[in-house]
Formats: C-alpha cells, structure tokens, sequence
C-alpha cells in the first residue's frame, strides 16, 4: 500500500521534498481498513510536509517489531506483542515539549488561523486506536520528528470479499463544487469523486465558492462542504449558494459526529451529513443517494463514517 500511494504523496509534498519510501520485505501481516491507513499516510505526509518549508527528506519505513514488557510498561496503553512498524519521519523544523505534550488532541495546531483545523493527528490516533494499534512521536527543535505506528501482527490470510457483495460506489456524471479548506480532505475527496466520473471544482473558502459559482455558467448539482470552515461557515455557503442555484443539493461533512454538529447549532437535524473520516465507498455511496434524493440523512456508524481523514 505504501508503494500504490507514493507517487501520490509525492506530487502532495511537492519537489523540494525528497520522498523516500524503501519498503521491507516479508511484512507480517495486520487487521485494518485499507482506506483508513491510507488517511494515516495523508496526514502524516501533510504535516510533514508543512514541517518543512524549505524542502527537506520524508522517509516512510515499515519492519516487523516486538513490543516487550518493559516497552508495555512505559506506555501504559499498549500491550508486549508482535507488531508491524509504519514510521514517518522529517527532516522538518521539530518540536518543543510543549507542543508535543499536545499533539494528538482535537483541534489543537501550531498553524496560523484559517490554515488548518487541528484534526489531522487527533484522526490519525483515532484510526490507528479502532485498529487495535499505538502511534507515538519523537521530535526535537531542529532535528526534525518521527511518528511511529505500531499495528497488531495477526495470524489471519488476507481476506477476499467477492465483487457481488462489495457494493461499489455508482458512478456519476453530474458536477460537484467541493468546499473545504484542508489539503488532504480536499484532495482525497476530489481523487475520489473524480474517479467516480463526477466533475469536480474545489474551493478553499465560502468566498471562493462563491465567486467561482457566479462564474460559471453551466449547472452545479451538489454542493459538498465541510461544516467548519474559516470566515464563512458551511450552512452560511450552503445557504447563500442554494440562493443563487435553487436546484442546489448539500451533503455537509465534518470531523464532529451529527449529534454534536447539531448540539452545535452549526446545522439543522435532518439534513445530508457524512462524518470524518470516511471511506471512498461511503462518500460514494453518500454523494449518489443525495444526487438521486434518496436520502435526507447520513447515519453515523461502519457504513457512513468516513473512517480515515
């Protein structure tokens, strides 16, 4: 998975960052959603990346490892036992103990305002804990960081689910405006929805939806938002935007669950909403039941949560 993502993640950090990516042979084998270790390596490389505005070398290392008691016995939440090893380092600007002592937690940046939410690294702890795993990080000013990813070795052969019973996403044709002011969202979303066949157009803002709406001539059929955004919230460009284009359909997406969202007042109950992080196959799934109007609500849960961003 690590070589399928790479020229990816190559064109994300962009070329005055050296991606090095050697790989390891005979890697034990680990139970997790393909697609939410793939929104592990998105995050890691992004905040890599931003580590490291001058350019600098990514390296992604996995090995087979054995985690013993005396390891277990200083990180209270893991237990001794064998593991596969997912390690991203940087050659970047490095951490101070402050930060570090609040790295994983929602919402908290070292960014500018506007320029990230805080829940990259929260979601990546979020993953790597349903896979039953641990993720660490090293880091000191200067000298760049590692996170270390520590995933469950099983036993198990690789599963098999036949295509009858995979239900894949439909495919579309119908033009999508997307909203959302992180990189990694914005890309996965749109690599998705455009392989699906969609036409995607992408804003980082309400405003630039806005003004990219008042410039384009043809038909715009779902608005995909996320509902924090800076300056201008989703229902706000949802609101304004179904002004100028009656027809508009909304599925609203978030790092918050629906309950809270609405707890929030950030939006009405009973509208399209898809919790981060999810997979290719809910958002699919999402977008085409909005488009056709078979759906009002997205539940959250295996099948509607976006398990990965």
């Amino acid at each position: 998975m690590v070589a399928g993502i790479a020229p990816m993640l190559r064109r994300l950090v962009g070329e005055q960052i050296e991606l090095r990516a050697p790989g390891s042979p005979d890697l034990g084998r680990i139970r997790a959603d393909p697609s939410q270790i793939e929104q592990v390596l998105l995050n890691l490389a992004v905040n890599a990346r931003d580590a490291m505005p001058a350019g600098g070398t990514l390296t992604i290392e996995t090995a087979n490892i054995e985690l013993d008691d005396e390891y277990a016995r200083t990180h209270t939440l893991v237990a001794p036992g064998s593991y596969v090893l997912l390690a991203v380092s940087d050659t970047g600007v490095g951490m101070d103990a402050p930060t570090m002592a609040h790295l994983f937690e929602p919402f908290f940046t070292t960014k500018a305002v506007g320029e990230g939410t805080g829940l990259g690294l929260a979601t990546v702890y979020g993953i790597v804990a349903q896979s039953g795993g641990h993720v660490t990080a090293y880091s000191e000013p200067g000298h760049g960081s590692v996170f270390k990813v520590f995933l469950p070795r099983v036993a198990e052969t690789v599963e098999r689910h036949s295509p009858a019973l995979a239900e894949p996403a439909a495919s579309g044709a119908e033009t999508i405006l997307l909203v959302e002011d992180e990189d990694v969202v914005r890309s996965f979303v749109e690599r998705v929805l455009s392989r699906l066949g969609y036409r995607v157009s992408t804003a980082q803002s309400g405003a630039e939806a806005l003004a990219l709406v008042a410039d384009h001539p043809g038909p715009i059929d779902l608005l995909v938002t996320d509902v924090m955004l800076p300056g201008m919230v989703g229902r706000e460009v949802s609101e304004r935007l179904t002004a100028l284009r009656p027809s508009l359909r909304t599925l609203f997406i978030s790092g918050y669950t629906e309950d809270s969202i609405v707890h929030r007042g950030e939006l009405d109950p009973g509208v399209s909403f898809l919790s981060k992080p999810f997979t290719p196959d809910a958002l699919g799934h999402a977008v085409r039941a909005v488009l056709d109007g078979r759906q009002t609500q997205c539940p959250p849960g295996p099948a509607g949560r976006i398990r990965g961003l």
